[in-house]
C-alpha cells in the first residue's frame, strides 16, 4: 500500500501576518516600533505596504483611524509592548467611539520562554478589552490568517470600530502553513416591512415632522437617498456634529447643526417638532436634543437598535441598511397637507442671520466666526478641513457651511485633543489634489505637534493654523459660564515660527486681518507644510453662546 502526502508549504510567521494584511488590501501601516516588531518590519520591508514611521504611537493611531473613517476599510497602526501600546489607548477609544474601523498591532515578550522576567510586561489585551470590538493574543502561528480575517470582519461591520492583535517575537518567528483566507464581504439585513409602515404612518400622521442626520448616515450613498428623501418630502433636516455635510449645506431645507446641547436657536424648532426622524444618530455623540416622557416622537433609522437611556428612548426602531431604509420611505411618503412647516423656516432666517453676523467684522485678534468665513471663502466645496478639539469646533460646527461629505472633520464622540493633525495628514496623502488645512488650538497642538517632522518627511501639502490664546480656552469658556473665577488655565507657547522653521516647515504670524487673507491665500497655493499663528479673541464666546443666544432663543 502506498500513501501519498501532499506537500504543504511552510514559511515564516510574520511573512504570512503581511501576506494576511495583504490580501486584506492594507497599504498603510502607521507605526512606531520596537525589538519586538522587528521580525514583522524585516517582512515588511519586501511587501507593497507602505510603512510610515510617526513620532508618537498616538500620531500612529490617529492616522489609522482617519484612513478608516474616509475609506471604510480598517486603517493600520503598529507598536511595540508596554509602554507603546499604552499610548494607543487614546486612539483606540477615538475610534472606537466615533465608528472608525482600525486594527492595532502590538508586540510582546516571548510567550513560551521568558527572557526578561516581567519588564515592560502589562496584559495590553485585557488593558484595550473595553475599548476595542476584538482584541486577542496570538498564541499560535497556525491562527495568524483565521485571526486577521476575524479581525478585519468585525473592524467593518455596522457599527465599524477598533480591533487588536497582539504578537508575540516568539510567535512570529515560528514556521507554520502558508494558508490565507479570501476576504468575503457582508450583506446588511433591510428593516423589516411592518417596521417601514409604522415608519411612514407615524411620519403621515405628524403636523411637525424634523430630520436628523447623524455620524452613521455620513456614507457617499446614504447622502444620495437623503438628499432624495428631503428633495421629495420637503421635510427640514438639522444634523449632529458629526453628521455635516451629508446633504449639502446650502440645501433650502437645513436648519443648521446641533453644537450645542440647548439654547440655540435651532433647538427651538427641535422643541416645536412632534416627530423626530432620526437617521444615523448615536448617542455617543452629544445628545441634540433631550427628549421627556409624554413629548415629542422619534424614529430610531439605524443599523442597529437605539441603545436607550434617560434621554433618548424612541418609540420607534428601523433596523437594517440606513440607505436601503431611507429609500423605501422615499417611496412610500408623500407630502401632507397638514404638515406645517412655517415655524421651521421661521428658525432657519434667525440661524443664518445670527451665523453671519460677525463673519465681516476685521477686528485683530481674529474673531473665530470671521476665520470660519474666511476659510469657507477661500476653500472650494471638496477641500478639506480638520479640528482638532477645543471652543473652536462649537464655532465651526454652527457656522461652517459644508457642501460635501466628510469635508469638516471634526471628533465628537471621544473629543479628544491632539488628533488634528494626523487627522490633516492622512486627508492629504488620501486626497492629494485636494487643498488640507489643520484647524487647532494652541493645548491640542502641542500635544502631537511633534508630527510635523512626519509631515515634512513625507514631502505632504497642508496648512496648520494654530489658534493662540494661551490658555485651554475651552474650559475657560465653561469656567465663565458656572461663575468660576479665572484661575489655572493660562500657559505660554513657544515661538511657533521658529517651530516650524526648526522641522522644516514654513511659519507665518500675521498681524492684521488682511495679512492673514494673504497669507492663507499663499499657504493655499503653494507645496509643502505650512503654519499660520493666528491670534484669535475669544472674547464673545460667553456673551454670545452662554447668554445672547438663551434670550433670543427663548423669544421665538
Amino acid at each position: 500500500m502506498f500513501f501519498f502526502l501532499t506537500k504543504i508549504d511552510f514559511m515564516k510567521a510574520s511573512d504570512l501576518f503581511v501576506k494576511a494584511l495583504e490580501k486584506e488590501g492594507v497599504a498603510f501601516i502607521f507605526a512606531v516600533p520596537g525589538e519586538e516588531n522587528l521580525d514583522l518590519l524585516q517582512s515588511l520591508k519586501n511587501s507593497k505596504i507602505r510603512l510610515i514611521i510617526t513620532r508618537h504611537e498616538q500620531g500612529a493611531g490617529f492616522m489609522a483611524a482617519t484612513y478608516g473613517r474616509l475609506t471604510g476599510k480598517p486603517g493600520v497602526c503598529l507598536s511595540t509592548l508596554g509602554p507603546g501600546a499604552t499610548n494607543l489607548v487614546t486612539p483606540a477609544a477615538y475610534a472606537q467611539l466615533g465608528g472608525m474601523p482600525m486594527l492595532m498591532i502590538t508586540g510582546q515578550k516571548p510567550i513560551k520562554k521568558s527572557k526578561q522576567a516581567r519588564f515592560q510586561i502589562i496584559d495590553v489585551v485585557d488593558m484595550l478589552r473595553p475599548i476595542t470590538k476584538y482584541t486577542k493574543q496570538i498564541v499560535n502561528a497556525n491562527n495568524i490568517a483565521s485571526q486577521i480575517r476575524e479581525a478585519f470582519r468585525l473592524a467593518i461591520e455596522e457599527k465599524p470600530g477598533a480591533v487588536h492583535l497582539e504578537f508575540p517575537e516568539d510567535i512570529a518567528q515560528e514556521d507554520c502553513p502558508e494558508d490565507l483566507f479570501e476576504p468575503i464581504g457582508h450583506l446588511i439585513p433591510k428593516a423589516d416591512d411592518k417596521a417601514i409602515d409604522a415608519a411612514v404612518e407615524m411620519i403621515h400622521q405628524a403636523k411637525m415632522p424634523l430630520l436628523l442626520i447623524g455620524a452613521g448616515a455620513n456614507r457617499k450613498i446614504t447622502c444620495q437617498a437623503l438628499r432624495e428623501f428631503v428633495d421629495r418630502t420637503g421635510i427640514y433636516f438639522f444634523t449632529t456634529q458629526m453628521g455635516k455635510g451629508v446633504i449639502d449645506e446650502r440645501h433650502n431645507r437645513y436648519l443648521g447643526t446641533a453644537a450645542l446641547s440647548s439654547n440655540d436657536f435651532i433647538h427651538t424648532g427641535i422643541d416645536a417638532a412632534d416627530l423626530i426622524i432620526n437617521v444615523g444618530h448615536d448617542v455617543i455623540e452629544k445628545p441634540p436634543f433631550f427628549m421627556k416622557k409624554g413629548g415629542k416622537k422619534v424614529i430610531h433609522i439605524n443599523f442597529s437598535p437605539a441603545e436607550v437611556d434617560p434621554v433618548y428612548f424612541p418609540q420607534l426602531n428601523v433596523v437594517g441598511d440606513i440607505t436601503q431604509t431611507v429609500r423605501r420611505l422615499s417611496q412610500k411618503i408623500h407630502p401632507q397637507k397638514d404638515w406645517d412647516f412655517e415655524f421651521f423656516g421661521k428658525v432657519k432666517s434667525h440661524v443664518h442671520g445670527h451665523l453671519s453676523k460677525y463673519f465681516e467684522d476685521q477686528r485683530f485678534p481674529m474673531l473665530p466666526q470671521r476665520l470660519v468665513n474666511l476659510l469657507r471663502k477661500y476653500l472650494a466645496s471638496e477641500d478639506i478641513i480638520t479640528l482638532d478639539n477645543g471652543i473652536y469646533k462649537i464655532w465651526f460646527a454652527r457656522n461652517y457651511t459644508c457642501h460635501q461629505p466628510n469635508t469638516l472633520l471634526l471628533d465628537n464622540a471621544l473629543a479628544s485633543m491632539g488628533a488634528g493633525l494626523p487627522s490633516a495628514m492622512m486627508v492629504n496623502m488620501l486626497y492629494p489634489d485636494r487643498k488640507v488645512v489643520a484647524v487647532c488650538g494652541d493645548g491640542g497642538f502641542m500635544m502631537n505637534s511633534q508630527e510635523m517632522e512626519t509631515a515634512v518627511r513625507l514631502g505632504l501639502d497642508l496648512t496648520v493654523i494654530v489658534l493662540n490664546d494661551q490658555a485651554y480656552g475651552m474650559i475657560k469658556w465653561k469656567q465663565e459660564d458656572m461663575g468660576f473665577d479665572n484661575f489655572g488655565l493660562d500657559y505660554q507657547n513657544p515661538d511657533f515660527v521658529k517651530y516650524a522653521e526648526s522641522y522644516g516647515a514654513k511659519g507665518f504670524r500675521p498681524v492684521s486681518d488682511q495679512d492673514f487673507q494673504d497669507i492663507l491665500q499663499n499657504c493655499l497655493s503653494t507645496d509643502g507644510v505650512k503654519l499660520i499663528d493666528l491670534a484669535v479673541d475669544y472674547s464673545l464666546n460667553h456673551p454670545i453662546l452662554n447668554v445672547m443666544l438663551k434670550e433670543k432663543a427663548q423669544k421665538l
